[in-house]
C-alpha cells in the first residue's frame, strides 16, 4: 500500500475510475509526465492524449480529451472534459468520427469552417483509436 497512489478519473458525467495503482502517466499540454506514490504536488492542464496506469503487471489505458490533473503525494485526480477506458471504446464509432473530422478539415479550406474544432475532433478520434488498439491488442 505504501508504494501505491490513488488514481481517480472524473468526467462531467461520472466517476470513470477510482483505483490504487503503482504509476500513472498522462499527457499535459507540456508533454507526458509520470506520477508515483510520494510525488510532489502538481497541477497540470491536460491535452487530448493517452493516459496509462499500471497496477502490478497489469497496464491499462484511457483516452483523455483535455481537463486538469491534480497530484498530491497520495492521490492523482484527473478532471477530464471527457475520458474513456480503452476497453470501453467503440473502435468503429471512433473511425467514423475520424472520417467526419477529416472531411470537416478538408472543407475548412474553402468554407471557413471552424478549423480548430475540426482539428480537436480529429485528435480525439485518433487518440481513442490508438488507446483502443492497445487494449484490444
Amino acid at each position: 500500500m505504501a508504494n501505491k497512489i490513488l488514481l481517480e478519473v472524473v468526467t462531467p458525467d461520472r466517476l470513470l475510475l477510482s483505483k490504487e495503482v503503482d504509476v500513472v502517466v498522462a499527457t499535459s499540454v507540456e508533454g507526458e509526465f509520470g506520477v508515483l506514490a510520494g510525488h510532489a504536488p502538481l497541477l497540470a492542464t491536460l491535452a487530448i492524449g493517452e493516459m496509462r496506469y499500471r497496477d502490478g503487471n497489469a497496464l491499462d489505458y484511457a483516452a483523455v480529451a483535455g481537463g486538469f490533473c491534480e497530484v498530491t503525494g497520495e492521490k492523482v485526480t484527473i478532471l477530464a472534459e471527457s475520458a474513456e477506458l480503452a476497453r470501453e471504446i467503440d473502435v468503429d464509432r471512433a473511425k467514423r468520427a475520424r472520417e467526419r473530422a477529416e472531411q470537416r478539415l478538408a472543407k475548412s479550406q474553402s468554407e471557413q469552417l471552424d478549423y480548430v474544432r475540426a482539428e480537436a475532433a480529429l485528435k480525439r478520434a485518433m487518440i481513442r483509436m490508438r488507446v483502443a488498439e492497445r487494449a484490444h491488442g
